[in-house]
């Protein structure tokens, strides 16, 4: 039985205790949040041990994987203890705040031979994934173009508002739309060039949108939280191929092609104790990144998907992005 430690218990957190628990073979073994009651909350139905501090649980607990699920400017902190106790770590994205941070994980973990996951979530997110096949299997030809587009509203649920504050969470730009740069990373490589344009009102970074250039075809990339709360939360992507186009739109994957328009049917894992709440109803790409690791750990291998440089790598081409360093 893996025994996990979750360090943090708000938003994501309560995500990643729901995905645990659905998950055989795996036990929530001990949880930390500074809010007693979170930990409390999340541990009924477990034997979980509760910790005030994650510090705590770093070192009073015996765990298989720590999980942290902290805000952005406490991750390096954090994980960088755990390396040193735990043989697998999970980091919440985006995996630091600054490259200087990244830099320090990756150093750690040539020293500890830790095995890091970073939850890029879109790279196991169902219809992402589906693309990613359809890409690799070259079955309508060659890509033209491709747009990701993540529009949001005003991310109000989080701990004493540190989303809204860049100097914790490196703004929407660090946060959200570094979703849809590390997906197209994973799945197109570096581009030979890139151009980006940013809001000049407002909140600093609160929208991004980035075009790609890789030889004979293009990648937009558009991300935004700068809108009201009323405005529903939008994670969409169009690719055109030379034989068809790949649309993710209304929680619909669809091929058009001369054929017509063919719905691609995902089958979604239902999972109990669901969460509702901020922009996420979906656990189903959470449940997969998760199911991947801990499986991972049960065999004891490394990790392959979403690992900690491909998260560094992501990190330092948004911070080149929207000039935080």
């Amino acid at each position: 039985m893996l025994k996990v430690g979750l360090i943090g218990c708000g938003f994501m957190g309560t995500m990643h205790a729901n995905c645990y628990k659905n998950i055989a073979g795996v036990e929530l073994a001990a949880l930390a949040d500074i809010r007693p009651e979170k930990a409390a909350e999340l541990a009924r139905g477990t034997n979980a041990v509760c910790y005030g501090d994650g510090m705590e649980l770093i070192r009073g607990a015996k765990l298989d994987i720590i999980d942290v699920c902290l805000p952005t400017y406490l991750h390096a902190k954090y994980a960088l203890a755990a390396m040193e106790q735990a043989p697998y770590v999970f980091i919440e994205k985006p995996v630091a705040l600054t490259s200087a941070e990244g830099d320090a994980l990756l150093q750690k973990q040539k020293e500890t031979g830790c095995r890091v996951q970073i939850g890029q979530v879109i790279r196991f997110w169902d219809e992402y994934v589906e693309l990613k096949k359809i890409v690799e299997s070259g079955v309508y030809g060659s890509v033209i173009n491709a747009n990701f587009r993540r529009l949001s509203p005003l991310p109000t649920w989080g701990w004493e508002n540190w989303l809204l504050d860049p100097t914790r969470s490196g703004g929407a730009g660090q946060d959200l739309h570094i979703h849809d740069v590390d997906y197209v990373l994973s799945l197109f490589g570096a581009p030979l060039s890139y151009g980006t344009v940013k809001n000049v009102h407002g909140e600093k970074n609160s929208y991004v949108a980035t075009v790609m250039q890789y030889g004979d075809f293009a990648v937009s990339v558009e991300g935004t939280w700068g809108l009201p709360t009323t405005y529903p939360f939008t994670a969409t992507f169009r690719v055109v191929f030379e034989k068809a186009t790949v649309e993710y739109a209304g929680g619909k994957l669809t091929v058009f092609d001369g054929a017509g328009a063919r719905e691609i049917a995902i089958e979604k894992t239902q999972l109990e104790g669901g969460f509702e709440g901020g922009n996420i109803s979906d656990l189903g790409g959470y449940y997969n990144e998760l199911l991947y690791f801990t499986g991972r750990a049960k065999e004891g291998l490394p990790t392959d998907r979403a690992t900690l440089s491909d998260g560094v790598t992501s990190l330092k081409f948004v911070l080149k992005e929207i000039g935080n360093e």
